[in-house]
């Protein structure tokens, strides 16, 4: 699909994504808020690059997407991600934050909603992440909900994660996406995935396996007109898994401690998951590394059956 024409004044897209969108390949966006705030360097860069290659070893073409040089980058080079695995001053970019850093000339690291946002602007249908945001625990008194949320409502993009990361409150999340009209699909069970445990316990909409399906889910949904985006939970692998009662005893002490430390908005998830990593030893990075991994091989087999189908550029809404 043609990326938007009035939006690409600011867009960049690497060599290699400039050669895809000429030859008609297939493409897969990645975030890169797992690169700047997700996992610590050099993990971060070494699981980014690990990500990009198995998505080409599928046949499709990575686009990890951030803003550079007043530019939103659609793929990067190899230095581009070493830029962001080591700079601390790097801005965790939401649907607000995207003007301004852009305008200002920052080095910004896309969530979830911005990845969103700007795979659309660039026609890529498929984005691959490890898990997406959702309501914070304490919604009721703190009003926390992800702005992802909100963008899967509008934007036409499917987001295959290992679920909402287990630090959220799940149950609400998926009421939230419910509300919204926003499709939860699941693959190889019937729940839900809780990022580093493959079941929360909450079923999904509908459990599709096949990308073939998948992809004729997608084409059926943007067809009829109806625009926003699908959450397509794959779980983590059984054998990178971990325990659902440890994972929990150990977010809740996370929680405890950042509520103690007065942290709070964007800056939660980030401490959340540096120190479920401290105690557990670096198991949950092993889990998260292990997830992305696996969903990209499914994103990637996703963005191939949408390719194969007709139409679609057609019928997605604008």
């Amino acid at each position: 699909m043609k990326p938007n024409a009035s939006f690409e004044r600011f867009l960049a897209c690497s060599d290699e994504v400039a050669a895809a969108r000429a030859a008609g390949l297939p493409l897969v966006a990645l975030e890169s808020t797992i690169i700047s705030h997700g996992m610590p360097y050099p993990q971060n860069v070494q699981t980014a690059r690990a990500v990009e290659a198995i998505i080409r070893a599928a046949g499709a073409v990575p686009a990890t997407i951030a803003v550079l040089g007043g530019k939103i980058r659609i793929g990067l080079s190899e230095a581009e991600l070493e830029l962001l695995g080591q700079s601390p001053e790097a801005m965790k970019l939401s649907r607000r934050d995207l003007p301004f850093a852009l305008s200002q000339n920052k080095i910004g690291a896309t969530t979830v909603a911005a990845t969103m946002i700007c795979a659309e602007l660039a026609g890529i249908q498929v984005f691959v992440t490890g898990g997406i945001g959702g309501v914070h625990r304490g919604a009721e008194t703190s009003f926390d909900i992800s702005a992802d949320l909100q963008e899967l409502a509008r934007t036409s993009v499917a987001v295959v994660c290992a679920g909402a990361k287990s630090i959220l409150d799940i149950a609400l999340t998926l009421e939230y996406l419910e509300t919204h009209g926003v499709p939860v699909l699941s693959v190889g069970q019937a729940n839900f995935a809780a990022f580093y445990t493959p079941d929360s316990g909450h079923r999904a909409d509908f459990q599709i396996d096949s990308p073939a399906e998948q992809a004729r889910f997608l084409r059926t949904k943007w067809g009829l007109g109806l625009s926003g985006g699908v959450v397509i939970s794959n779980p983590v692998p059984a054998a990178e898994a971990m325990p659902g009662a440890e994972i929990e005893a150990i977010t809740q002490q996370a929680l405890q401690e950042a509520a103690a430390q007065g942290i709070q908005g964007k800056a939660v998830t980030p401490f959340l998951l540096a120190r479920i990593k401290a105690l557990t030893g670096g198991r949950s990075l092993a889990s998260n590394i292990a997830l992305v991994k696996n969903n990209a091989r499914v994103g990637a087999a996703l963005a191939l059956a949408l390719q194969q189908g007709q139409g679609l550029a057609q019928a997605r809404p604008k």
